[in-house]
Parts: structure tokens; sequence; C-alpha cells
């Protein structure tokens, strides 16, 4: 299996793995820490892909796509952190005040879990935030400590899927998601 990470510029890959069946749900669109929480929460619908679309169509897009061949098999939602809601998340701290990057979202189509999906996204995601110049690159991961995760809540993923990509621990937060704290990994890209 060769699996190839790039930009998400397609809408309809992006849909693939993050939008709804049915075009008027109202579901994530995996929007909820890439738009301010007021936009969030006002988007219902159709609303939603249409955001999506345009973020789709910016430069940078905000999230890296994985394809085995032509399917589309996986999602990491990648960008500045001054353009989510971690630039003012009272519970993720700031480390310091380097403009860098986070990676809130690493998502694998069912089916294709357990390939080792994962740990190319969060590699295809550290060089897209590389390749744009950011000094370092951020993810709020469950501290597990290997117990079994919901897999609804495991979208964040987990310290020990950052630490095999050579992230470090830089901080305890005040988050807790499915019962388990999140931590703040880093890794330097200077």
């Amino acid at each position: 299996m060769a699996i190839e990470v790039r930009p998400a510029t397609v809408f309809a890959d992006v849909k693939a793995m993050v939008g709804p069946k049915r075009p008027d749900a109202n579901v994530c669109w995996c929007l909820s820490y890439r738009v301010p929480s007021k936009e969030n929460l006002a988007l219902k619908g159709t609303d939603r892909g249409d955001r999506v679309r345009e973020l789709v169509a910016q430069d940078p897009p905000p999230g890296v796509v994985a394809y085995d061949g032509d399917e589309v098999v996986g999602w990491a939602g990648v960008h500045p952190r001054a353009d989510t809601s971690f630039a003012t998340n009272r519970r993720i701290p700031h480390v310091d005040d380097l403009d860098v990057w986070s990676v809130w979202c690493v998502r694998v189509r069912p089916g294709h879990r357990g390939e080792g999906i994962s740990h190319r996204l969060l590699a295809g995601a550290v060089e897209f935030a590389r390749h744009h110049g950011a000094p370092a690159i951020e993810g709020y991961p469950l501290d597990n400590e290997g117990a079994k995760i919901d897999l609804t809540m495991a979208y964040v993923g987990t310290r020990a899927l950052f630490e095999r990509a050579g992230f470090t621990k830089a901080a305890d937060t005040d988050s807790v998601l499915n019962g388990f704290p999140r931590v703040l990994m880093r890794l330097d890209l200077r």
C-alpha cells in the first residue's frame, strides 16, 4: 500500500472524509476548531459544507488528505493556530509566542483503520506545516496510557501517536475528552 498525503484542495475528497451522508445534516465538517465558536454554532445544514468549500479554496487549505491510489482514506485538520479556536482556547495553554501550527483532527476511513494511515497523515501534516514555514507544530491528543478510546473521540489522536511522530509533551492542559486528559504535544520544525 502506497499512501500519499496531499494538501486538501479537492472539496469532494474533504467531503468524503468529514461531510455528512445527508447534505443538510449538522455534523462537524471539522469546523469546530477551525472557525470561531460563534460562527461554528451559527452554521447550519448545507452552510457548513459551503464554508468548508471556501476554506478548501484558500491558501493554505485547511488540512491534508490521504490517498490509497485514487481512493480517499484519511484526513488531518492542520493550520496556523492563530486561525483556529486554539488561539483563544483557555483550556489549551500557549507554550510561547511562536506562530505555531495546530493539528486537531486525524481521521481514517472505516475499512482502512489499523493500516498505519494515521501515522502517514500526521507525518503529512508535519510536512505541510513545514512547507508553509511553520516554526513548530502542536497537537492536543488524549493521554490514554494505552486504554481503549471510543472511536468517535479518537479524532484528536493519542499521545503515543504523536510521540512516534517525534513530538514531545510540552504542557498539560485543562481539557478532557472522553474521560482522558489531553496533553499539548509539540514538534520543533526549525
